[in-house]
């Protein structure tokens, strides 16, 4: 299975840059999303970086993602990593919503 990671980056080039995250360390290929400065986040899939994101998306994503590993190791307490959808009604997206 190929999961994106969001990883940070700590050097960059021109076409690749270095960088952390998920406790790895990885030269990345950013040629699909551009030259990068040093902090930015890029969502990373087998060594090359496919979107560039907010520190807050790579947060959340970085929090579904340790949910995941306590959900296959067979924890249930996984909610406090989801703080931003608990307590809240689902909501569709937009093109999925009735015409008003």
């Amino acid at each position: 299975m190929c999961i994106g990671v969001p990883m940070q980056v700590i050097t960059a080039g021109p076409g690749f840059a270095v960088c952390t995250g998920m406790g790895e360390k990885r030269l990345v290929d950013t040629l699909l999303v551009g030259d990068q400065q040093v902090g930015d986040w890029l969502l990373v899939f087998l060594n090359a970086a496919r979107e560039v994101l907010t520190e807050e998306q790579a947060s959340r994503i970085r929090k579904a993602l340790d949910a995941l590993d306590l959900a296959i190791h067979g924890e249930t307490d996984i909610d406090h990593l989801f703080a931003d959808l608990v307590d809240r009604d689902p909501q569709l997206p937009i093109h999925l919503r009735a015409p008003k």
